[in-house]
């Protein structure tokens, strides 16, 4: 076996792969060039999935429970799930098997253990002794439901209430059931007729442990004796019972009613309340009746040795009438009563003492309250009750994640300076004391990680992830940078969106500190990082793009003059150096988009707006989303992919390159290519008439002459259902006036073939298939364009001749399709939850984008593209009409690298790589000349280089690679300081750091292309362009995620497909070395924020967290390290002091031998059909002793010592105690005999 997978690698390896086809040549057999002998060191061995740490806000809490002792906390959620805090780099995520609720937990205080009861009737004992806790033992209820638990301090007995209204008692080093059972008919009156409800409260009744409470719903309370099982006093009341809280001397008792009242009771007179509160109802004039309120969940009573008023904690209370009112927790300290209005309703709050034991003065200091999506401490002992800062990072849900961003090996001094910037944006202010929650030990520290998120309300999160732990460092909003939009009537405000700054997608550079950000409405922010602030004004970059509207025309207005033809059919662009029609601004008054601010702005220090680029329609539709992005500050150039079309701007010059169809790029030979934006008047020398011819295949290509059309790329004959259905673009026209007798209309032969491909010319030196309107734009097209040129004759000079090559009855522009980029023709298994990839990606864009419930979608529906599109064949044959191929290719990638553009380029140049949904990689050229002296500002250009490269599938993702197999990142500039000095001579670019690998001495010797698609991987040999391998990753499902990222010293290829799989590829060979299947794709967030990093991963696991993985078996191996200790073996705080007056007049401690009452021997045995055993792992005394090692032995010791000094300190008590009964005795026996000393035998 081991023989033929063995086969099976060198066949995977070495064999030429040709899958998809393209232009790229195999190689020849038996052949193996001198740079293939790459010592790949990544085995399968190197690779474990598994998951680390999650982040964020519990998502729907239920339950809430506190270690005073050890100071962690534990928050249980609906699905199942459970989070452990402590000081920050403690949070510990686990998960009950069952996915059932967790109803209640409760800690064993100091025992390093907790106890969950699930609403599945389910008991578990939690090990916390360990860094990832495990369940030690489980006990099932079969025939009752349980309603509360509790467990007494320094007691291994667990008090368990039902539904019936039964209490049992659970062993908890055995977790079996005893036979001592309180019935509920023994527990109420004989008289009582009806069930008293289910049990809501038990608790050990304070200085008398034989005392059992048990409160049911229906308003009865009862004391139990535990020693003579019967019931003490039986409290009843007309209103049900939420909750309960003991005074701590025992002789008080508050209870919380479905009224809104609070009730207290003396123990010493049980037949009535003591006092009846409503503590927000107000008594009516008229009536003198109390207005009705809320049900109040929730009540602690707590004292204080600082004040003689006790504490009074509750939820609730509210009164009905005052419609409005949001969730409240009240505070009431003697004649005070302060309201904290909160976000969201109150799920429980726990009031957090100083002692753990409930017969002392408790001493509260802060109230943790959980909320349902947030949670918050509050201070007690400031009179204004402050809240505490959350060091957790609970408010990452506050506007839903829309992407996330995962960024390794970070520069060490960058987190710093965010987290200064990030404290200057925090208003709020604070508790000056530390957060309560304190427990447990942080892991080991790694290397600084940064996590981004991009949120729906258009701001950006800047996250420190060292050390396992998440903090939040900086935030951007990008609504900052617009005018707040105005609801405006007609057609403009039915297509605008709810939510018009959804953050799409991110692109940040750590090193060069350049920050882009592309919204989903279509809009991509440029920042560039600063130290001070600034005043300056935002320049606005807007590119119209023309939609294609597919309106059939007759044949009657097809014979019409074409100078009768409405201007705004056509939609033609204007020029920037002529005056925009009337008709045109009104439609882009109407256009949903957003205004930036034309003023100066004040910036913070930090990340800084410099550019904006908007992608506008003409026609007032919704312009296309941005489908990919790529930005290098080396060159100083932002790519976007914007469906069909692709978007070049130079962010230095805060200019446009070119704006131009991708089939332009197929099709086109005559295509102009500009050196941009020089500042002098252009010539045609500034022009390089360059073929297109090598960008297909020699079988698909057809050349035409100046002064004809282009062929179609494919060979069949043009239906004539299809040429009376053309688009409106194909009429026919010309650009002489309409009077003008000349104007002749186009033969129906080239109108034919026009309709097909249309052929787009490059009209001014700013714009191709779009229109600049930015101020630079503007003025350097005013001084290169010495006339207008608005479609009259009169054009001279080089626009005239690039007019003349055009050709007559060409359309000065053609009109850029609808967002075609979801269009996808591979379907995949239907087993798997989504049909293909174009149905994720329609719900994932579509109606349903955030799956968050206050949050809608986009009011331009996907059912609306699906329907003007889906006339389209779905093939994705290389021999697709024109037509078919521009309604379904869009951008999908865009990467710029050090690359040879061409084969016979003798060293690396830079160049934009652009993959398309179709599998078709294009690779443009790009130059840049030095600035004269008039002008210090270089010019880039563009130009296509004929390398075409044909993959299957769409296009994900790219990298470079040297002949070692190591990464070769992208140039980028080293961040500067703009207020430092700057050397005039220095030119366009700065200091700039190049990834090459130092055994690569001359550049010339090549380098290898990654490029990813959703079904395939391939690896080509540059400049030879030669396909050396290629990999099909998946026929049954496609790939979301996938990036070159480095692990274990080499690197290898990470995928993240639909069906749950997670993939990696050895590189350059892509052998598989990991399949493994870690969660199916149920909910389209995930696809959302799926990200790679290095040996790990991360994503949005819920609406409110964040969940991180790896996939590295190194990582794996050193987790333990990595997490932090949730158990620190510490000492039980002694016994307060009750001095003597306390302890002689006062009532003791009564103490409770629980075995002796609840052992097998004294109560028996349980019924084995009330509840279920599932054995654990280990026992409750391993559980004690199994800190291991030295840590054990002391933790034994330390225990035994206090118990030891615990029985010498009660000992040395009654003894003090006796000795001054006998002092007390001797004294008064002295009075008496000093009295009767004098008299005589008859005064007696």
């Amino acid at each position: 076996m081991k023989k033929f997978r063995k086969v099976l690698d060198g066949l995977t390896t070495s064999a030429p792969a040709g899958v998809g086809g393209g232009a790229a040549t195999p190689l020849a057999p038996g052949t193996v060039p001198r740079e293939l002998d790459v010592r790949e060191t990544l085995v399968s061995d190197n690779f474990q999935v598994c998951k680390t740490t999650r982040h964020g806000f519990p998502f729907q809490p239920t339950a809430l429970a506190f270690d005073p002792i050890q100071k962690v906390l534990a928050i249980g959620c609906r699905a199942g799930g459970m989070r452990i805090l402590g000081r920050p780099g403690v949070d510990c995520h686990c998960q009950h098997e069952s996915g059932a609720a967790v109803l209640q937990l409760q800690f064993l205080i100091n025992e390093g253990a907790l106890v969950t009861a699930c609403a599945d009737d389910t008991l578990h004992l939690w090990n916390l002794r360990q860094k990832h806790p495990a369940v030690l033992h489980s006990l099932k209820f079969n025939r009752e439901r349980i309603t509360f638990c509790h467990v007494p301090f320094q007691s291994k007995w667990l008090y368990v209430g039902t539904e019936r209204g039964n209490t049992h008692i659970v062993n908890i080093e055995s977790f079996i059931l005893s036979g001592y059972v309180i019935m509920w008919n023994k527990a109420i009156e004989l008289s009582t007729k009806t069930h008293p409800g289910p049990v809501v409260h038990l608790s050990d009744r304070p200085r008398d442990e034989a005392k059992l409470l048990i409160a049911f719903e229906s308003g009865t309370v009862v004391q139990w004796d535990l020693r003579a099982k019967k019931a003490d006093f039986r409290i009843q009341y007309d209103e049900a019972i939420h909750s309960v809280s003991w005074h701590h001397e025992g002789k008080l008792l508050m209870c919380s009613h479905a009224d809104g009242s609070l009730t207290t009771w003396n123990m010493r007179n049980t037949t009535k309340p003591f006092q009846v509160t409503f503590p927000h109802g107000k008594t009516q004039k008229d009536s003198k009746k109390t207005e009705s309120c809320k049900p109040i969940p929730k009540v602690e009573f707590k004292t204080s040795r600082s004040s003689s008023e006790p504490f009074i904690v509750f939820s609730g209370g509210l009164s009905y009438d005052k419609a409005g009112k949001r969730p409240a927790l009240t505070i009431m300290h003697g004649k005070s009563v302060t309201v904290l209005e909160m976000d969201h309703p109150i799920v429980d709050f726990l009031v957090l003492c100083e002692t753990p034991y409930p017969n002392e003065v408790q001493e509260p200091y802060a109230v943790a309250v959980l909320l349902e999506k947030d949670f918050i401490m509050v201070d007690l002992t400031q009179s204004n009750f402050p809240v505490f800062e959350n060091p957790y990072p609970m408010d990452i849900h506050v506007s839903p994640v829309t992407c996330t961003a995962y960024f390794t090996e970070c520069p060490a001094d960058l987190i710093p300076v965010l987290y200064s910037l990030g404290i200057m944006q925090k208003k709020q202010t604070f508790s000056h004391k530390e957060w309560p929650v304190s427990g447990g030990a942080a892991g080991a520290q790694t290397e600084p990680e940064i996590i981004l998120t991009g949120h729906a309300d258009g701001s950006v999160k800047f996250w420190d992830a060292s050390a396992m732990t998440l903090k939040m460092l900086y935030k951007v909003k990008t609504c900052k940078v617009f005018e707040k939009p105005k609801v405006a009537e007609g057609r403009g405000s039915e297509v605008m969106e709810e939510d018009p700054y959804v953050v799409q997608s991110l692109i940040w550079c750590p090193h060069s500190q350049l920050l882009c950000v592309v919204g989903f409405s279509a809009y991509a922010i440029l920042y560039r990082f600063n130290k001070h602030d600034a005043t300056a004004e935002i320049v606005p970059l807007e590119v119209y793009l023309q939609s294609e509207t597919e309106d059939s025309v007759s044949p009657a207005s097809a014979d019409v003059h074409p100078a009768t033809v409405d201007p705004r059919i056509r939609s033609p662009q204007p020029f920037p150096g002529n005056p925009v029609s009337t008709t045109v601004s009104s439609v882009r008054d109407s256009a949903p988009h957003l205004k930036v601010k034309m003023r100066a702005v004040r910036m913070p220090a930090g990340y800084q707006a410099q550019l904006v680029i908007q992608i506008l329609t003409a026609d007032g539709e919704p312009s296309q989303q941005i489908t990919g992005v790529d930005v290098n500050s080396a060159y100083g150039l932002l790519a976007l992919g914007c469906g069909n079309n692709l978007v070049l701007v130079d962010y230095l010059q805060k200019s446009l390159l070119f704006c131009m169809n991708i089939q332009e790029l197929h099709s086109d030979p005559y295509l102009r290519v500009r050196s941009p934006h020089k500042i002098k008047q252009f010539s045609t020398d500034h022009f390089s008439v360059r073929g297109l011819a090598n960008f297909c295949s020699d079988s698909k290509k057809r050349i035409r002459t100046p002064n004809q059309s282009l062929t179609e790329l494919s060979d069949n004959p043009v239906p004539p259902e299809l040429e009376r259905s053309r688009s409106p673009t194909s009429v026919p026209h010309c650009v002489s006036p309409p009077n003008d007798p000349g104007c002749v209309p186009e033969p129906a032969s080239a109108v034919r073939a026009s309709h097909y491909s249309s052929v787009l010319y490059l009209l001014d030196s700013d714009h191709v298939n779009g229109q600049c309107s930015s101020a630079a734009g503007q003025s350097m097209a005013s001084a290169k364009l010495p006339g207008k040129l608005s479609g009259a004759t009169g054009a001279t000079g080089p626009e005239a001749v690039r007019l003349g090559r055009r050709g007559p009855g060409r359309p000065p522009f053609r009109k850029a399709q609808s967002a075609a980029c979801m269009e996808i023709s591979l379907p995949v298994s239907h087993s798997e939850g989504y049909a293909s990839r174009r149905a994720m990606l329609q719900q994932l864009h579509g109606v349903s984008m955030y799956s968050h419930d206050e949050h809608h979608g986009t009011a331009y529906s996907w059912s609306e593209r699906e329907s003007r599109e889906s006339s389209f064949s779905r093939s994705r044959s290389s021999s697709i009409s024109s037509v078919d191929r521009e309604a379904k290719e869009s951008v999908t990638a865009l990467h710029f690298m050090e690359s040879f553009a061409r084969k016979t380029d003798a060293a690396p140049s830079p160049s934009l790589w652009v993959g398309t949904s179709l599998g078709v990689v294009l690779v443009l050229a790009v130059s840049a000349s030095a600035g004269t002296q008039e002008n210090q500002q270089d010019s880039v250009t563009m130009s296509p280089s004929g390398t075409v490269l044909m993959v299957k599938g769409s296009v994900l993702r790219f990298a470079s690679l040297d002949f070692n197999g190591s990464l070769i990142h992208s140039p980028y500039e080293v961040w500067q300081d703009p207020h430092l000095q700057e050397n005039p001579e220095r030119g366009r670019r700065c200091k700039l750091a190049v990834s090459r690998s130092s055994s690569q001495e001359v550049p010339g010797e090549g380098h290898l292309v990654v490029v990813c698609t959703e079904k395939q991987a391939k690896v080509f040999l540059m400049p030879a362009q030669t396909c050396l391998h290629a990999h099909s990753i998946t026929e049954s499902s496609f790939v979301l995620c996938a990036d070159v990222v480095s692990i274990c010293n080499s690197v290898c290829l990470a995928c993240f497909c639909a069906n749950g799989h997670i993939m990696t590829l050895s590189l350059p060979s892509l052998r598989p070395l990991l399949d493994g299947s870690y969660l199916p794709l149920t909910d389209t967030r995930i696809a959302r924020t799926f990200c790679f990093a290095g040996g790990q991963a991360l994503y949005l696991d819920s609406p409110t967290e964040i969940q991180r993985i790896t996939y590295s078996q190194e990582i794996c191996d050193n987790l333990q390290e990595l997490l932090g200790e949730l158990f620190i073996p510490l000492e039980t705080p002694e016994v307060q002091n009750r001095g003597f007056l306390k302890g002689f007049f006062g009532s003791s401690v009564q103490t409770l031998d629980r075995e002796e009452l609840f052992g097998e021997a004294a109560a028996g045995k349980a019924s084995r059909s009330l509840a279920q055993h599932i054995p654990g792992q280990a026992s409750v005394e391993v559980l004690r002793g199994g800190a291991g090692g030295v840590v054990g032995e002391l933790a034994k010791a330390r225990l035994a010592l206090d118990e030891r000094g615990q029985r010498l300190g009660e000992l040395e008590e009654r003894t003090s105690h006796m000795m001054s009964s006998a002092e007390t005795f001797s004294k008064h026996a002295h009075e008496l005999m000093l009295k009767c000393k004098d008299k005589k035998w008859y005064q007696f």
